[in-house]
């Protein structure tokens, strides 16, 4: 996936606001009107990762839970991404429970199609019981079967798949004195179609649960 390297920094750092869309526009691979950004002049092949109208990469990793693998761009049905390490204690559970509520409403509403993939860039640590663990501590319904644990097989595969393909900085940190070791990295989560194109995404540390919802009830029903 061709990116601007110099907008990897602004990704990181820039929010990019979802309401609204910019009226005569028009992308067939997606159902949802393209959203406004605060600033105007970035359009999605400027950012460092994949925006509306734009498909995931072809990418394979493993599901440890299901003991399956998965290609995202053959996920059917409506579907969120996120990029998190369990042993982070700041913004991987709020993106999890952001997903996490989301999860709550799809199954309340019947939502059978829509599903979650969470990936980790921290392979060396999470594991399948890592990942169970971090269901069962932020009470996701794994039970479903609509929620699955993405792994890439190293940690060189997790900078070529979540770093390369998917744009999304990451950078482990010095090891503490009990070896120990955490990351410094982009909050993001991506709701795509069953097709494999991005409806939306959503930048930063607090993404709110409402939109998601919200834009999710958008693409049901478009």
């Amino acid at each position: 996936m061709q990116r601007r390297s110099y907008l990897r920094a602004l990704g990181a750092s820039a929010a990019v606001g979802l309401a609204g869309c910019l009226g005569g526009d028009d992308n067939p691979n997606v159902a949802l009107p393209e959203p406004t950004r605060e600033n105007e002049d970035i359009t999605s092949e400027m950012l460092p990762y994949p925006a509306w109208g734009q498909r995931v990469p072809d990418v394979t990793l493993s599901d440890p839970l299901g003991g399956t693998e998965v290609s995202v761009r053959d996920i059917d049905g409506p579907h969120f991404h996120t990029f998190i390490f369990t042993n982070c204690m700041t913004v991987c559970p709020v993106l999890v429970s952001s997903l996490r509520e989301v999860q709550i409403y799809s199954l309340d509403q019947g939502y059978d199609d829509v599903s979650f993939y969470p990936v980790t860039f921290d392979p060396a640590r999470d594991d399948a019981e890592a990942f169970r663990s971090e269901a069962d501590q932020m009470n996701v319904d794994m039970d479903a079967g609509n929620w699955h644990f993405l792994r890439p097989e190293d940690e060189a595969e997790a900078k070529t798949i979540v770093q390369d393909e998917f744009g999304v900085f990451f950078e482990k940190n010095e090891p503490m004195e009990d070896g120990n070791y955490m990351f410094t990295h982009m909050g993001l989560v991506l709701l795509v179609n069953g097709d494999g194109y991005v409806e939306r995404s959503y930048r930063g540390t607090q993404p709110d649960e409402q939109t998601l919802i919200d834009d999710l009830n958008a693409l049901k029903e478009a």
